[in-house]
């Protein structure tokens, strides 16, 4: 996975016990985002990884804790920063979620996990430049708001994984998800895939697929 910057800290790193096989996925919790959140969990799976998320955290006073216990606990982050728009609802106000938690992962990196390796995901090309600045200088990787956009840049972030399944294959594994959305939705006794047992079920799912392929030898 290509690194975000280059510049390391002199600090030594400390011991820990971050999973050189979890991804934490920082991305929008919204219906109009469900399509490209079963593709993020198809493409981390298809390539051997687990992903991660905040959804597995319960609602808590020291849910900030929690955060970066698990931004920490994953040797890898895919921060998603395509939703910089007002939301419907009223008061109409944009998502500040995402680059928080981006610049907790960051602050992290250059402080206590030189190690971990975080990259940035956006819809647009060059609205990054405006809506954080502050990443001048940090390309990030453009899926084009598409489930296919999503599996390209997926290519190019794992390019070193022992996986290295197709566009295709990775399909393959979000239609399983797709197909069996809403029986995982019942089972549940939810209406979204935001909240944590869906998205247990889903990440076992993505991952049973993803196996299934690579003991049929179709080169995942």
């Amino acid at each position: 996975m290509p690194r975000q910057r280059s510049v390391k800290p002199t600090r030594k790193q400390p011991s820990r016990t971050a999973s050189a096989q979890a991804v934490f996925l920082n991305v929008p919790y919204d219906d109009a985002f469900e399509n490209l959140f079963l593709a993020y969990i198809a493409a981390v799976s298809a390539f051997g990884f687990t992903p991660r998320a905040t959804l597995e955290i319960p609602s808590s006073k020291r849910r900030l804790d929690r955060i970066l216990a698990l931004i920490a606990d994953c040797e890898y982050s895919v921060h998603d920063l395509s939703r910089v728009q007002l939301d419907n609802r009223s008061p109409r106000t944009p998502r500040f979620n995402m680059a928080f938690e981006l610049g907790l992962t960051v602050a992290l990196e250059r402080t206590e996990f030189p190690e971990h390796a975080w990259v940035v995901c956006e819809s647009r090309h060059h609205r990054i430049q405006k809506s954080l600045s502050d990443l001048n200088g940090t390309a990030p990787y453009i899926h084009d708001g598409t489930i296919r956009g999503v599996f390209r840049v997926f290519g190019s972030i794992f390019v070193r994984s022992h996986r290295q399944p197709t566009v295709p294959q990775m399909r393959r594994i979000y239609r399983a998800l797709r197909l069996s959305f809403d029986d995982i939705l019942d089972r549940a006794g939810e209406s979204s895939a935001f909240n944590a047992r869906v998205f247990r079920d889903l990440c076992v799912l993505a991952s049973a697929t993803a196996d299934q392929l690579v003991k049929a030898d179709i080169r995942v």
